[in-house]
């Protein structure tokens, strides 16, 4: 039994907001600043009252339409988020909820931006056993909620959204291999260390990172479990047809598929039109990669991401 990707979705809230916009909000930064260091020119921010499970369920919805599945016939559903609507019921049981489906295992992976990896490889590895047959795995942020817009380190770098896939079982190999790891020794160089305590909130409850920290490790960590997922499938880089990074930063994506030996021209991007939408940022590039023809069914294609914990992963797939 094997796990293969049958349809893909993705949803972006409202008109896009350029740098210049968000400069035009008090935020001492312009666009030339921005797109030098990140490559980012534009975002997406959720209007007020917004949710991750809203965000979800639309991608989740287009996902479906476009595999030809019922809701109804899900028995998985996993949802990678850091921005959940509650601290519970999870944001899963919220979309399950929206999309009419009943009695299908449904719970949420915090794994931050290399959410929609773990996400994967776990609904992988449910079908492989014989278990469940049909997941939906959903990588869906509001990252506006926890930014301090005062810090332009980080505000100019985030956007909200939602990606997401079918997986079905299948006699044919559709994940070739995954591989998940984590060092929680980083913790401190990208976190929201803020909790709810009593009914108030206690610490920092804005994101804090540590950029320079961040590209280094993430750059290494990306070029090594991108090969990691290789050599378990027995291929050679040379042999990916699409690389799918997490959409964090432009020069960190420059610098992992050179380190790959991937052409740019091989390589999705949508930094730039997206920012980064930590979980949601692979499964929305992978769906508009499907949906404008690039990537084709047959074709080699490697995502992979990172993210606070720290906590990175890749996934080895044929489409």
């Amino acid at each position: 039994m094997y796990a293969r990707i049958t349809g893909t979705g993705s949803y972006l809230p409202g008109d896009a907001v350029s740098n210049t916009e968000l400069a035009a909000r008090g935020i001492d930064t312009s666009d030339e600043w921005i797109v030098t260091r990140t490559g980012i020119r534009s975002r997406h921010l959720a209007p007020a009252g917004t949710t991750a499970s809203q965000l979800g369920c639309e991608a989740a919805r287009r996902a479906l339409e476009m595999a030809g599945v019922e809701a109804t016939a899900l028995d998985l559903i996993i949802v990678a988020t850091s921005t959940p609507d509650f601290i519970f019921p999870s944001t899963a049981c919220l979309i399950q909820a929206q999309l009419g489906n009943k009695g299908a295992t449904a719970f949420d992976v915090q794994a931050v931006c290399a959410g929609f990896a773990y996400a994967l490889g776990i609904a992988e590895k449910f079908i492989r056993s014989g278990s469940h047959k049909r997941a939906l795995v959903i990588g869906a942020e509001v990252f506006s909620r926890i930014l301090d817009w005062q810090d332009r380190g980080t505000c100019v770098l985030f956007g909200d959204g939602a990606g997401a896939v079918v997986l079905e079982a299948a006699e044919t190999p559709g994940i070739l291999a995954t591989a998940m790891h984590a060092d929680g020794s980083y913790a401190g160089i990208l976190n929201v260390p803020g909790q709810i305590s009593r009914g108030q909130v206690t610490g920092d409850p804005f994101l804090r990172m540590d950029g320079q920290a961040v590209f280094k490790f993430a750059v290494r960590v990306l070029a090594e479990v991108a090969q990691e997922v290789c050599a378990a499938a027995e291929m050679d880089s040379a042999d990916i047809d699409w690389l799918i990074p997490h959409q964090a930063n432009l020069r960190i994506i420059d610098a992992t598929g050179r380190k790959l030996g991937i052409a740019p021209e091989k390589v999705v991007v949508t930094v730039d039109r997206h920012g980064n939408t930590s979980a949601a940022s692979v499964p929305l590039a992978l769906d508009e990669a499907v949906r404008d023809g690039r990537i084709q069914r047959g074709q080699k294609v490697l995502l992979e991401g990172i993210g606070g914990g720290f906590a990175w992963g890749a996934a080895l797939l044929e489409f």
